[in-house]
């Protein structure tokens, strides 16, 4: 497998091959919801909806591997906690700010 250098710091260094390949996988999925969304009239809404999704799942993931160089290694062990870290404020602020909306709309109903 090939391993980008990494500083200190924790950042990683992408070479032109991980960026290329991080490149061509962006526009694929970029391509194939665009496509979803242009062609998709023989499908089902739900199963449109679910390969939209699908799709920016694994963009978010590429964008992560490929540009953001964060992986399992030792020495990115800091940015992958950080990162998993916000997301997890993220989806409590998200959660929390959805039950209190929906439990004042049950209060005033």
């Amino acid at each position: 497998m090939d391993r980008t250098p990494i500083d200190s710091a924790g950042a990683g260094k992408g070479s032109f091959k991980s960026y290329a390949i991080g490149f061509t996988l962006s526009i694929v999925l970029t391509v194939i919801a665009f496509l979803l969304v242009m062609q998709g009239g023989g499908l089902p809404r739900l199963a449109i909806s679910f390969g939209i999704f699908g799709a920016a799942i694994l963009q978010m993931l590429v964008h992560l591997h490929y540009f953001l160089h964060l992986d399992t290694s030792s020495t990115a062990r800091w940015n992958m906690l950080a990162l998993l870290i916000t997301l997890l404020i993220m989806i409590l602020f998200v959660g929390l700010t959805l039950w209190i909306m929906s439990d004042l709309n049950y209060r005033m109903m």
